[in-house]
């Protein structure tokens, strides 16, 4: 391999001769040779969006030279167009609040405008990383702002695909409203209720869910773009800081505007906590739905088996015609991982010290993770799990009448010592309590039948009519 000899304060340091990076991302690639993690394409794309609003503000005010800004610009829009993305190498776990991140960005833009202008690279006489690139910023403005950038256009992506799954689980509500099933709490038989209202509670949950990452772009719109190292703007002109947002913001289309107390934005990461709280809010919904989906479908023989999941693949290596529920297992995964995120975005926002957060890479990688993982998993459960499910109806409305709930529904018209009558015979005669309620003449099984029915279920409360006719016979007492 070929190298490039390229100096910074520390020494000198032999560089890769085809590495759009120099020495200072050479030094935190040995510095930080943690986990051989990237950061993902969102991000890299927001911090180039910054880069090129930097570098446009800067050339309209004259502060960057015709040459050099026009080939940086370039470079810029290749960078937000998804090329060289490969080149931004250090690892997210990071030393610095970012600076190792942001210099990697900086030589990689300079080294490729160099290019551009037929230059070797690392020659940095004509376009400097520090000098020009990353003129009139500090990592602590951009890094920041090339987040909420990221994060923005992500919660975009999330909100279409909790859209989705919200309309899909409103398709199974309707398409079960008339499937009648055991009712359950704290895992025991408690009234029925239908599959179709099962899955409508689902669909509401996440209505909500999609509501909140919707406002989630309110919470994290206000940037510190030109509030340099800690948000007094130290080292950049007065009508750049003014600029800058507003070229970032006509550049993206995104809502963004420059953060009132920049001093504040710079050292305080509550945005993004709150943000990732919506995100774990999401997930626990995700959790709850994937977890009941697996009971309901649980056995199928010696299970619940109210409902059939897409059997997607073979589910074991030893047991023939085994299918597991994996893709409710997927997704239960993702929502705990997007939890446990959530705690180490809590901890590092409340460790920043006086007017820096220095563990901010830390909160960048979780929040971005989180996101990605909600996107890819909703999608997937909507696609691969909920769209196919289909109920076992005749399972469902027998295991309704075998139990006991069918008392527990007849009680306002029989009265509690009626129905515990027939309860006590059933459990003494081995029977059902539709059977023991007929037997004992209480109620006809076609009335009971009636009343247990989809339209009965969906009526709020019960009206005195649903009972006409139903009143104990002398021959029960």
């Amino acid at each position: 391999m070929e190298y490039r000899e390229e100096h910074d304060g520390l020494g000198t340091l032999n560089v890769p001769a085809d590495a759009y990076w120099g020495i200072h991302t050479a030094r935190a690639l040995e510095n930080f040779a943690v986990s051989g993690y990237r950061w993902p394409r969102g991000f890299i794309t927001g911090l180039a969006w910054v880069k090129l609003a930097c570098a446009r503000t800067n050339l309209e005010l004259g502060y960057l030279g015709e040459i050099p800004g026009r080939v940086i610009i370039r470079a810029c829009e290749e960078m937000v167009r998804g090329q060289w993305h490969r080149q931004i190498v250090v690892d997210p776990f990071q030393g610095g609040a970012g600076t190792s991140t942001n210099m990697n960005m900086n030589e990689v833009i300079a080294n490729r405008a160099i290019e551009l202008l037929g230059g070797s690279l690392g020659d940095y006489s004509r376009v400097h990383p520090l000098d020009h690139v990353n003129m009139h910023q500090s990592t602590n403005d951009v890094f920041p702002t090339g987040l909420k950038v990221a994060v923005m256009l992500l919660l975009k992506d999330l909100e279409q695909a909790a859209a989705r799954l919200q309309e899909s689980l409103q398709s199974r509500e309707h398409a079960f409203r008339d499937v009648v099933k055991v009712g359950r709490t704290q895992l025991q038989d408690a009234v029925p209720v239908t599959l179709g209202m099962s899955f409508g509670a689902y669909a509401e949950a996440v209505a909500r869910d999609r509501w909140r990452v919707f406002k989630c772009r309110e919470r994290i719109k206000q940037i510190n773009l030109g509030g340099t190292a800690v948000g007094t703007g130290i080292g950049a002109p007065r009508q750049y800081i003014f600029n800058a947002s507003t070229t970032l913001r006509n550049l993206t289309g995104l809502n963004v505007s420059r953060c009132e107390n920049l001093v504040d934005a710079t050292q305080n990461l509550d945005p993004f906590v709150e943000v990732s709280g919506m995100l774990k809010a999401f997930a626990a919904n995700l959790l709850k739905i994937s977890n009941d989906l697996r009971l309901m479908a649980s056995g199928p023989d010696a299970g619940l088996g109210e409902i059939h999941l897409p059997a997607v693949q073979a589910g074991s290596s030893i047991m023939p015609g085994k299918v597991n529920p994996v893709i409710p297992e997927m997704t239960a995964q993702v929502a705990l991982q997007v939890m446990a995120n959530d705690q180490a975005i809590t901890s590092a926002a409340a460790l920043g010290n006086l007017e820096l957060n220095q563990f901010f890479p830390l909160v960048a990688w979780n929040i971005l993770q989180s996101l990605e993982l909600l996107t890819h998993a909703a999608g997937l459960f909507r696609e691969r799990c909920i769209d196919g499910i289909t109920p076992d109806e005749a399972r469902c409305f027998r295991t309704v009448m075998a139990g006991k709930i069918v008392g527990t529904v007849l009680v306002p018209a029989l009265g509690y010592e009626a129905v515990e009558k027939a309860v006590k015979h059933a459990l003494a005669e081995q029977i059902s309590v539709v059977d023991a309620l007929v037997t004992l003449k209480i109620v006809d099984r076609e009335k009971i039948i009636d009343i247990m029915s989809p339209r009965r279920m969906y009526k709020l409360g019960f009206d005195p009519s649903d009972f006409d006719g139903l009143v104990p016979s002398p021959e029960s007492d």
